[in-house]
């Protein structure tokens, strides 16, 4: 028995849950729909060349929960995921997850996303245990800020290893499944890395160092 992790957005899903979050936020009317979709696309261009400062991406999608209680978010986010989110889950990636149960394999998602979000989303997808964004709560309601280390680049790694600690898991033959350049620092720490429908930056690294490369659909 071994520990599948999986990164979320391009790789379980064929699209990124926060962007879609922030479209679908324009649509209940919590923000001026293009001048916020306009910012966001831009700060996801920068996430996709490994230049988003994260701290940033998140002050801006955070900023319409300001205030809002996290009864009233659970409650949007259900549909949300259900009518948005499950049309985009790669059926391979389904297979591959069926695969890892049935090897009795323990299963992770780690994501750069906030995690309201990325817990909704792998709880349509039967796994119970997420590392993600943790944000900071005043009185039932969302502030607007993170808390603790942030689950992108070396956060990622950090977080595992502490989560690793608390639940006595090793990372003795464990896979980790990324799209992404920014996962490169957790990729490289595993024995069992998979690089999916991967970016030019993360393929090349890939091809150099005859890591399996998925292209799931």
């Amino acid at each position: 028995m071994a520990l599948a992790i999986f990164d979320l957005d391009e790789t379980l899903i064929d699209g990124d849950c926060a962007s879609l979050w922030s479209a679908q936020m324009a649509r209940l009317g919590w923000v001026d729909g293009e001048s916020f979709l306009r910012q966001d696309a831009e700060l996801m261009a920068l996430y996709a060349e490994g230049r988003l400062a994260m701290e940033d991406y998140m002050a801006f999608s955070l900023s319409p929960l300001v205030g809002r209680s996290v009864e009233e978010i659970a409650f949007v986010v259900e549909p949300f995921v259900e009518e948005m989110i499950e049309p985009l889950l790669y059926s391979d990636a389904t297979r591959c997850l069926a695969s890892h149960r049935a090897a009795g394999d323990r299963i992770l998602v780690i994501s750069a996303s906030a995690h309201f979000l990325v817990s909704a989303i792998a709880a349509r997808l039967g796994i119970a245990e997420v590392l993600a964004i943790d944000l900071e709560q005043r009185h039932g309601c969302y502030s607007g800020r993170t808390q603790g280390v942030l689950t992108y680049r070396e956060g990622k790694v950090s977080r595992l290893l502490e989560w690793l600690q608390q639940h006595g898991e090793s990372l003795d033959g464990a896979y980790f499944y990324s799209d992404s350049r920014n996962d490169l620092p957790l990729l490289q720490l595993v024995s069992q890395p998979r690089a999916v429908n991967p970016d030019p930056v993360l393929r090349r690294h890939a091809e150099q160092a005859g890591w399996p490369v998925l292209s799931w659909r």
